[in-house]
C-alpha cells in the first residue's frame, strides 16, 4: 500500500459524485444528501493521515463513521473504502488478534452494506467482494509479518555486530596484556644486562681499558634495543587510540605550582605547604605525586560543595615522603563518592614504589587523603 492510496477514497467519491449529477437529471447537488457525500468523503479520508500511528484509532474511527452512514440510511460511496484501507493499516502495523478483529468488522460492514442494497443481491456477487476484502486483509499480513522478519534480521545484524566488536575489544586486551608483560621482561632483561656491564666496566677501567671500553659499547647497544623495542610495544598499545600521540614530557613536582594555580582559577582556594628538605626524586615517582595530589583536588572540586578549602602538604623525611590533601567540605558524604577508581587509581600508583595511600573523611569534617612514599635509596631499589 503506497503513501498515495488514502487519497483514494476521497477522488472516487468526487468521481461518484460529478458522475451521479451529470447522469441523473434527478440528482440535484443543491439537495444535502449531495454534500453528505463530499463530506463523508473528506471525513473519511483525512482519518486515513493517521492510519499508520495510530492504526486501531483509524480503524475504529471510520468504521463507526460508516456505521452511522448505514443508520442514516445513505447508500454506500466510493469513500466507504476507506474501511479496507484502515484494515490493511490494523493488519500491517498491529498483532494478529487485533487484525482478526478488524477483518471481522470489514465483513460485517460488507454484509450489512449488501442488505441496504434495493434489488436482491446474488451469493456470487457477495463473495466475489468478500474475497476481494480478505485478499486486503491477507496482504495486510503477508506485510506485517515480512516486517517484523526483516526487523528481526537487522536486530540479528547489529547483535552480531556487536559480538564481533566485543569479541574484537577482548582479544585486544588480551594482546595488550601480553605486550605489557612482554615490555617487563624486556625492560628487566636489558636493565639487568646493563647494570652487570656498568658494574664490569667499573671494575675494569683502571686495569683493562679496552675491556672497560667494549662494556660501554654493549651498555649503550643494550640500551639502543631496549628503547626500540620500547617504542615498536608502546606504539601497539596506543594504535587504537586514534592518530600519533605527542611524546611531551610528563608532569613532576615542579608542575604542581602550575596545577595548584588552575585549580585556585577554578574557584577552590588551595594552600600549600613544604615541610623538610626537598630530595631529589625520580621521574616516576615525581609523576605519581603530582597525579596522586591532582585526583585529591578533583574530587575536592566534585564533591566538596560550595566554600570548600582545601590544602597540599608535602613532608620529607630521611626515608620517606607524606603528601597530605586535605578539605573542609563534605567529608561525611565521602565514603559515598562515586566513581571509586580515583582512590584506586592513587593506591595502585604508590604501591609501584612501596608507598601506600589512605583516604577517607577527617573527624573534625571534610576529606583526606595521606600518601607515604619512600625516597633516597629505599625509593630508588623499591623502583628499580
Amino acid at each position: 500500500m503506497t503513501d498515495a492510496l488514502w487519497l483514494t477514497p476521497f477522488v472516487l467519491t468526487c468521481l461518484f459524485a460529478l458522475w451521479s449529477y451529470s447522469t441523473w437529471p434527478s440528482f440535484d447537488p443543491a439537495a444535502p444528501v449531495f454534500w453528505w457525500y463530499i463530506g463523508l468523503g473528506v471525513v473519511l479520508t483525512i482519518s486515513l493521515l493517521w492510519r499508520r500511528r495510530r492504526p486501531l484509532e483509524v480503524f475504529a474511527a471510520v468504521s463507526l463513521i460508516s456505521f452511522g452512514q448505514w443508520c442514516a440510511g445513505l447508500e454506500p460511496s466510493p469513500a466507504n473504502l476507506a474501511v479496507l484501507i484502515a484494515m490493511y493499516a490494523v493488519a500491517a502495523y498491529r498483532p494478529l488478534r487485533w487484525a482478526v478483529a478488524a477483518g471481522l468488522v470489514a465483513e460485517l460492514g460488507l454484509a450489512l452494506s449488501f442488505g441496504r442494497i434495493p434489488t436482491e443481491p446474488d451469493f456470487e456477487t457477495w463473495a466475489s467482494t468478500s474475497v476481494f476484502v480478505v485478499a486486503i486483509w491477507i496482504a495486510g499480513i503477508y506485510a506485517n509479518t515480512r516486517r517484523r522478519y526483516l526487523e528481526g534480521l537487522e536486530e540479528r545484524a547489529e547483535r552480531a555486530e556487536r559480538e564481533r566488536d566485543q569479541q574484537a575489544r577482548l582479544a585486544a586486551a588480551a594482546e595488550r596484556a601480553r605486550i605489557a608483560r612482554e615490555l617487563h621482561d624486556v625492560v628487566a632483561h636489558n636493565v639487568s644486562v646493563m647494570i652487570v656491564q656498568a658494574d664490569g666496566a667499573g671494575y675494569a677501567i683502571d686495569r683493562d681499558p679496552e675491556q672497560a671500553r667494549r662494556a660501554v659499547q654493549a651498555i649503550s647497544a643494550t640500551g639502543r634495543r631496549a628503547l626500540a623495542e620500547m617504542r615498536r610495544m608502546v606504539g601497539v598499545l596506543r594504535a587504537d587510540e586514534g592518530g600519533a600521540e605527542d611524546y611531551a614530557p610528563q608532569p613532576g613536582l615542579p608542575e604542581l605550582e602550575d596545577l595548584i594555580a588552575r585549580v585556585r582559577s577554578s574557584g577552590l582556594p588551595v594552600e600549600m605547604r613544604v615541610a623538610g628538605e626537598p630530595q631529589e626524586l625520580p621521574e616516576g615517582e615525581q609523576l605519581t605525586v603530582y597525579r596522586i595530589v591532582q585526583e585529591a583536588l578533583t574530587n575536592t572540586l566534585k564533591h566538596g560543595g560550595p566554600g570548600t578549602r582545601a590544602s597540599v602538604e608535602m613532608e620529607y623525611g630521611v626515608r620517606e615522603l607524606v603528601v597530605r590533601v586535605s578539605d573542609d567540605g563534605r567529608g561525611a558524604a565521602a565514603l559515598r563518592r562515586p566513581g571509586g577508581h580515583g582512590l584506586v587509581g592513587m593506591r595502585e600508583r604508590a604501591a609501584m614504589f612501596g608507598g601506600r595511600v589512605e583516604a577517607g573523611p577527617r573527624p573534625g569534617g571534610g576529606f583526606e587523603v595521606v600518601a607515604h612514599l619512600p625516597v633516597g635509596e629505599s625509593g630508588g631499589s623499591r623502583a628499580a
